[in-house]
């Protein structure tokens, strides 16, 4: 069954519901075509990039669908931007297949925008701007925080042997479930294969996990750049993304592991992630 009503609440930001799930919207968009793959039971409406994110069941099987097309709440930008930007994400996840990584399944245009499908992952988001989820993802305690951390070291050894820069991989990407204690990465959209240049200046990403060649246009970007995140990704996890010792849950070793990786200094740094994991492994296996 799909109910679709709209209305502006107090604050002066549109509401749409579809069946029982109220989510924001800048203008009312028919998701009609989200019956196809049914009930939707979760919305993801805060995406500052022009998708909006929907967790639907059919059959006992349950989806989650990106799509691209809708003036949705967080982005200022024109929707065939989002829908040309999406679109150039399918070779991506076409060519990256990892048992932690999201399983794609299927992509295509559909009402009047474009939507890609995923199997749905259970799990609760690392990422800050889930505050609640994000509270209950920190307070795992440390030896299960080492087993996502290998876990995302092993996806990021795996992505650098076919030649791809994590561009925009940050805390908000991690999740996982606390039922089967599985490591999910559901968000690889500006993953691009080398040689990659900076373009842009800023490049897309949170500032806590970009080195500095990604805010330096014509800067080259590869490997080294990824044990640069890695190391802020250990950052996020033992040391509450404060780069301190005071602040960081493991031994000095580890720490120091962390700190070379993060240096503003490529040639300071691991010059590939399997250097940084070997180094790694010698103090915290």
């Amino acid at each position: 069954m799909y109910y679709r009503t709209a209305e502006i609440d107090l604050r002066g930001i549109m509401i749409q519901k579809i069946d029982a799930i109220e989510f924001k919207m800048k203008e009312e968009f028919d998701f009609g075509f989200l019956c196809e793959y049914g009930r939707i039971f979760k919305v993801f409406d805060d995406q500052d990039s022009g998708n909006i994110c929907f967790g639907t069941e059919k059959g006992g099987r349950r989806y989650f669908i990106k799509f691209a097309g809708a003036k949705t709440a967080e982005y200022d930008g024109e929707p065939c931007d989002a829908v040309s930007r999406l679109k150039a994400t399918v070779p991506i996840y076409e060519n990256l297949r990892h048992k932690n990584l999201i399983e794609y399944m299927d992509s295509k245009e559909i009402g009047n925008g474009f939507a890609m499908i995923f199997k749905w992952e259970d799990g609760e988001c690392m990422g800050r701007m889930y505050p609640e989820l994000h509270r209950r993802f920190m307070s795992l305690s440390n030896d299960t925080k080492l087993k996502v951390f290998a876990d995302i070291l092993d996806f990021m050894k795996y992505i650098s042997e076919q030649n791809f820069v994590a561009i925009d991989f940050y805390d908000g990407s991690i999740m996982y479930d606390f039922e089967t204690q599985k490591t999910i990465i559901c968000d690889i959209d500006f993953f691009r294969k080398s040689p990659v240049v900076n373009d842009m200046g800023r490049m897309w990403g949170s500032s806590v996990f970009m080195s500095l060649e990604e805010f330096e246009k014509g800067a080259v970007l590869d490997e080294i750049t990824n044990v640069y995140t890695l190391g802020a990704m250990a950052f996020a996890l033992f040391g509450n993304y404060e780069r301190n010792f005071e602040n960081w849950s493991l031994n000095k070793d580890s720490y120091n592991v962390a700190v070379k990786a993060t240096s503003d200094n490529r040639n300071n740094r691991y010059q590939s992630v399997e250097e940084l994991i070997d180094e790694w492994n010698k103090y915290c296996i």
